[in-house]
């Protein structure tokens, strides 16, 4: 039987690039929960999976109570079945709120594009330029 790893606060915080107190305040939040060893916390394989875990969530713009949510269902004994329908049904709508996002930025720029058009414009138009 082999040992599992294990991992410092110091290994985590470089590995994912956060910092110790990030990893705390996820501790404090009750996403992770390393063991014991004196005064030093000691990580788990399943403390990094779930790090692993809420660092993506992060990056795609979820929320830590959404993840919390999420990372929740792990333990439900269906065999992540309803972790993944959960996290599916959150990744497409926040697909579709970013590609909304995304259609609105287009459109301002175009409009900002347009009115760069009529600035420059202004000043090559004779007829456009007030005399004041």
């Amino acid at each position: 039987m082999s040992a599992s790893k294990s991992y410092s606060i110091a290994d985590l915080a470089a590995e994912f690039r956060v910092t110790a107190r990030t990893l705390r305040h996820y501790e404090d939040a009750g996403l992770i929960s390393p063991a014991r060893a004196g005064q030093n916390r000691v990580y788990s394989t399943a403390d990094h999976a779930r790090l692993a875990w809420i660092m993506r969530g992060k990056r795609v713009g979820f929320s830590l109570a959404e993840i919390s949510e999420m990372l929740d269902l792990y333990n439900l004994g269906d065999d992540r079945e309803e972790q993944r329908r959960v996290t599916l049904e959150r990744c497409r709508k926040r697909i579709a709120a970013l590609e909304a996002q995304r259609g609105d930025i287009d459109l301002t720029i175009a409009e900002l594009d347009e009115f760069c058009n009529t600035l420059e414009n202004l000043g090559e138009d004779p007829r456009l330029q007030h005399t004041g």
